[in-house]
């Protein structure tokens, strides 16, 4: 089990989400030499952020900042 202070969750959401949204474009590119091997990861990726949404939303009131307003459209 690993804790993550309240102060880094947000960054850590942040952090991933801008992860998640790189990968997307990586995918969209055409210079990318493995494919597959990328796609795994992307899949790994939103998984865990999706992982990670859930449980920022159980702790939301605790870590002090909405994840509404972290991640607007999420």
């Amino acid at each position: 089990m690993i804790t993550i202070p309240n102060p880094y969750a947000a960054l850590l959401m942040t952090a991933v989400r801008d992860a998640v949204l790189y990968q997307e474009g990586l995918l969209r590119s055409e210079t990318i030499r493995d494919r597959s091997e990328h796609e795994e990861h992307y899949v790994y990726l939103t998984q865990f952020f999706e992982f990670l949404k859930k449980e920022y939303r159980q702790n939301e009131e605790e870590i002090g900042f909405p994840l509404e307003k972290l991640l607007p459209g999420e």
